[in-house]
Formats: structure tokens, sequence, C-alpha cells
């Protein structure tokens, strides 16, 4: 036998190459499985009583310790608190939201029932505050500064005005503007649903009035994960709720 032969039909390099095939495809196993601790098990459109789990099946829980100390355990029996959207309907079925379509949670307007706190930098300040908060930061000098320029929606309708930017302080970005609309409630507005002009700001996800309706944050210079998800999806819900047109099709 030559060397390395463990036999005349074996050798040690097909054993390594056999473990490694074990290995790989137990790794694969392991990280699927690792990957259903959150949003596992799936829920079933014919019962409540069935859970999803496909294979291989949801791990048991882990607990995780966070930068900020806390502790979160996963998977757990944590719920989203969106309401059922399929209640009454055939498998299938066109979702329909009820109520205000901008705030009911669906489509476009979908958001994620993050943590209700806010980001922090890596010295556990708030990451996303106002300007009038980070002083060290400011518009650059060769561009528009907003504050101060009316927004309008889609139907060329002013809904506030501009009085602040909120800067990103880790990625060193804006990420909102920040307005005041009808009654001096301050909302924000996410940049990338802004367009910053000379004189205004167009905004064509939404029309005018629908501003005053836009989710609101608890503090005044912090906004959480979760409120951000809100905001944003009310925004999202605009691109295709907005206006009664905008759900037909193009043809």
């Amino acid at each position: 036998m030559q060397t390395g032969a463990i036999t005349g039909y074996i050798d040690v390099a097909q054993l390594v190459l056999y473990a490694f095939w074990l290995f790989f495809a137990g790794l694969i196993i392991y990280l699927h499985r690792e990957n259903k601790r959150e949003g596992y098990p799936l829920e079933s459109d014919r019962s409540r009583a069935i859970a999803v789990q496909g294979f291989p099946a949801v791990p048991e829980p882990k607990t995780f310790k966070l930068a900020n100390g806390d502790t979160v355990q996963v998977p757990n029996a944590r719920r989203d608190n969106q309401p059922p959207l399929h209640e009454g309907v055939w498998r299938g079925a066109p979702l329909e939201p009820t109520g205000d379509p901008l705030l009911a949670g669906v489509g476009p307007g979908s958001w994620a029932d993050r943590a209700d706190v806010a980001d922090l930098t890596y010295e556990g300040l708030p990451k996303i505050v106002p300007l009038r908060a980070a002083p060290d930061f400011g518009v650059a000098h060769q561009d528009v500064d907003p504050r101060g320029l009316p927004v309008l929606g889609d139907d060329g309708v002013e809904g506030g005005k501009v009085v602040d930017l909120w800067v990103d302080r880790s990625e060193m970005l804006f990420r909102y503007l920040e307005l005041e609309v009808a009654g001096g409630k301050r909302v924000l507005l996410p940049m990338n649903f802004a367009r910053v002009q000379e004189r205004r700001v167009q905004v064509k996800s939404i029309l005018g009035h629908q501003f005053a309706k836009v989710p609101t944050t608890k503090a005044a210079e912090q906004v959480t994960l979760l409120e951000e998800e809100k905001i944003m999806a009310y925004y999202g819900a605009g691109t295709l709720y907005a206006t009664p047109s905008r759900q037909e099709p193009l043809l």
C-alpha cells in the first residue's frame, strides 16, 4: 500500500474529505437553526394552534447580554403588538387596512416591533439627535440649509416648516428633518423621503394635510428604534395609500 493508505480502498485524504463534508453539513444545520431565534415559529393561515418550524426546529432559548447591561432571551413568546390582518378572509386575500391606512401597518407601511429605546453611539450617547443638541455638527456651507423652508406634500400644499435637522453622530450624516406642523406639533421627516431645494422641501409620498398625523417621539431630542420604525412606515404607507388612485393599476 502507498503512503497514507489505511486499506487498499481507504486512505487518510479520503477520510479527511468525508470529515470535512460532515463538518460543513453540521455547520449549515447549526447556522440555519440559530437563524430561527427570531421570527419563529411562523404563524399558520389555517390555525393559530399550528406552529410552523421547519427543519431544523427552533433552538432552545439563549440569553444575550446587551451593551447597556440589559439582557434579552431568544427565542421567546413575545409577539408583535400589531393587530392580525387576515381575520375572516380567505388565504391569499389582499391585505385591507382598517382605519387610517397610513397608520395601519400594512404593506409598505409595515413596521417591526423593535425595542422602544434610543440607538446609542459607542460612547453610550443617543446616536440620532437634533443639531441643537449636537453643536459640533452643522450644514456644509456649500449645501442648502433647509431650516425655515416650507415642506410641501405631493399635492403642492404646505404641510409644515423645517425647524431643525437630526444628525447621526456615528455615521456623520443627517437622518431626519424636524418639522413644525399644524397646531405647533413637531414631527420628523426621513431624509430619504425629502427633496431639499433652494426654496422648499418636496415630499412625494404623502399629501400636505397628512403631515399632521406623522407619529411623534416621546422625547424632544431622542428617537427610539420603535419610533423610527413607525415614522418611516408612515411615509412608506403613503406611497400606496396617500390617495385612492395610487392603489389602482397603471394600465
